[in-house]
């Protein structure tokens, strides 16, 4: 993601160095010369402040104490000379988000910049790559990310699948001081169980038929760095002792081997079985379980977070339009109206993949229910399951209409649901009933707020 960062230095050749560095890593950047030129370039439109600390009438701290008061969500950034270290924790206790000494080397500052961005996109309800969300559950899963991303913890992701697992271990380390080491992924169910402690540990040459040379596995090559280990729920049982043993004391040894090795690693699993069940019938080892679920993070269904996908629907757009050389610029009301109601049993893999298809196929600048499903503008998409009874069938489509309509006219009405009930026809402690069974009530508070 591309951010506005704010350079505040009284010396001209910092202010340049910086900005250099920051325009090479893909930032938009503006400077000042010192505290009170920052003061009247603020808000701006700016993500991130970086200002010295020492500075002539409004110094760092000055502008620290402002941006605190008047851009709580703001973060700042304090560029410090060895002797001012001290002061510089001082700054961080009042409310800066880290500092930098001089001299300092571009990985540093772009270590640290990237950290803070990115942990400030997480309080925003943004974030690098396609993590989108600002429901509540999402705020949760941002928040959670920002406290546990620089600890060395394992961090065991679950959720259905196509919920964007991968995504958020990648987000782990993008924001752990391990970010500019490798992050290596092995897809556990995809490796024949004859070889997966040498994908993992290496192997070494003539260990066994084929082995031609000496091979290190993924723990060595990801040394430093993240390991992500994803559908730890496929593993065999004769698989699960050899990780067990390298997540307890991080040593290993090559297959054919007889020398100890040693890797730091930080490991994220991904799941979308339920371990705990796993382990009672007997096909996951209950001590690697609890190994892998130090740091839990659970993401929900897309069916249960319906509110980001209007977010997400803009994000593919936007990320479709660029590859394909398209000018889509948004979603008729009443195909936006269905994607809400729909059950996504896909999760976001399948509502990308539907917006890719749709982008590439669509007549017009705005995809309509057809570009969409594939369907005549009066049909719906069908439920999750085909195997449904008529009747089951008609009652589920039908609350998929009902709820898509009452959350439209709400939005309309400005959460006034005696007004919305009015334009539905139908009584207001009728839709009070279907609010509560929609799970509507906090759309109709948002209206209210102005939040929508």
């Amino acid at each position: 993601m591309r951010h506005r960062v704010l350079i505040v230095d009284d010396e001209a050749s910092i202010r340049k160095v910086l900005a250099t560095l920051l325009r090479r890593a893909g930032h938009d950047v503006v400077t000042a010369e010192d505290g009170a030129a920052a003061l009247a370039l603020l808000p701006g439109d700016v993500d991130l402040v970086i200002t010295d600390l020492r500075m002539p009438g409004v110094d760092g701290m000055a502008l620290l104490a402002h941006c605190r008061t008047h851009h709580p969500d703001l973060p700042v950034i304090l560029i410090t000379a060895h002797g001012t270290v001290g002061s510089a924790v001082e700054a961080i206790k009042a409310g800066a988000q880290d500092y930098i000494t001089k001299p300092f080397d571009a990985h540093e500052l772009r270590q640290v910049t990237e950290r803070v961005l990115a942990s400030a996109d997480a309080r925003r309800g943004r974030w690098r790559g396609s993590i989108i969300g600002e429901t509540p559950a999402m705020r949760d899963i941002f928040a959670l990310i920002g406290k546990v991303a620089r600890s060395p913890s394992t961090v065991l992701i679950t959720g259905e699948s196509g919920t964007g697992k991968e995504v958020v271990a990648r987000a782990v380390h993008a924001q752990s001081d391990r970010s500019a080491q490798p992050f290596l992924q092995v897809n556990c169910g995809a490796i024949p169980e004859s070889l997966f402690e040498s994908e993992l540990f290496g192997h070494e040459r003539g260990a066994f038929t084929g082995a031609v040379t000496t091979r290190p596995g993924r723990f060595e090559l990801a040394n430093g760095g993240t390991l992500f280990l994803d559908e730890i729920g496929e593993l065999p049982l004769s698989c699960q002792v050899g990780l067990l043993r390298v997540l307890q004391d991080g040593r290993f040894e090559r297959v054919g081997g007889v020398r100890t090795l040693r890797a730091d690693v930080r490991l994220c699993a991904a799941t979308n079985r339920d371990l705990s069940a796993e382990v009672a019938a007997g096909r996951f080892r209950e001590d690697l379980f609890y190994r892998l679920n130090v740091i839990p993070i659970h993401l929900p269904p897309l069916r249960e977070r319906p509110d980001d996908i209007p977010l997400l629907v803009d994000h593919f757009i936007a990320r479709f339009n660029r590859r394909l050389g398209r000018s889509v610029r948004g979603v008729a009301s009443e195909a936006l109206e269905t994607m809400l109601s729909y059950g996504w049993p896909g999760n976001i893999r399948e509502l990308e993949n539907l917006t890719e298809r749709a982008v590439v196929l669509a007549d017009a600048d705005v995809l309509t229910l057809d570009d969409l499903f594939g369907l005549g503008d009066a049909a719906v998409p069908p439920p999750p399951s085909d195997e449904l009874g008529l009747k089951e069938y008609v009652r589920i489509t039908t609350e998929r209409l009902e709820r898509a309509r009452i959350r439209r006219v709400l939005g309309e009405e400005g959460g006034n649901v005696t007004r919305a009930a009015r334009k539905l026809s139908i009584s207001r402690k009728s839709l009070q009933t279907k609010m509560k069974a929609y799970g509507l009530r906090e759309v109709a508070q948002a209206a209210r707020s102005g939040e929508r």
